[in-house]
């Protein structure tokens, strides 16, 4: 047994081992000094959770400027499977009507979110369908003609 052996073998683990660790990926809005829990109903305004959290990720698109989303996700893939949602916050902060006062804020987990089915049918589409030799030969004979002393690029025909 080569002195070699061992030093490959730990190699060959640390390799393997560092496989099987999931790759996390981290997107959308970082919490860095405050988190978005920490704002309250009633005290905050529009200005102060701009100077706390920053600007939204998102804003309501039905009520106008009332709602702001801070929308943050952790996915983590390992080798060779599919990326995988491990972790999803939303902070949904209202605001009252006519006013800049924080109404509510809500928090929004993955475990709040649901599976919507996606609907596999096709929209027909009208006319035809062509079969392979169809689609092959269709355009034979539709070419254009060869090119003539007459047919200068750049030069006008006389008509």
């Amino acid at each position: 047994m080569s002195r070699f052996t061992p030093v490959l073998l730990a190699a060959a683990l640390a390799a393997g081992a560092a496989a099987c660790a999931p790759q996390v990926g981290r997107h959308g809005f970082q919490m860095i000094d405050i988190a978005p829990n920490e704002i309250e109903a009633g005290v905050d305004t529009r200005e102060t959770v701009l100077a706390k959290l920053g600007s939204p990720s998102t804003r309501s698109t039905f009520e106008g400027e009332s709602i702001w989303y801070y929308i943050s996700q952790t996915t983590e893939r390992y080798t060779y499977n599919p990326t995988q949602v491990a972790g999803r916050s939303i902070t949904e902060i209202t605001f009252a009507d006519g006013s800049d006062q924080v109404q509510g804020v809500r928090l929004i987990g993955l475990e709040d979110g649901r599976q919507i089915a996606m609907n596999d049918r096709e929209t027909p589409t009208r006319g035809r369908e062509l079969s392979v030799l169809e689609q092959l030969l269709g355009n034979v004979g539709r070419g254009q003609l060869p090119r003539t002393e007459e047919d200068d690029p750049g030069r006008r025909r006389p008509d």
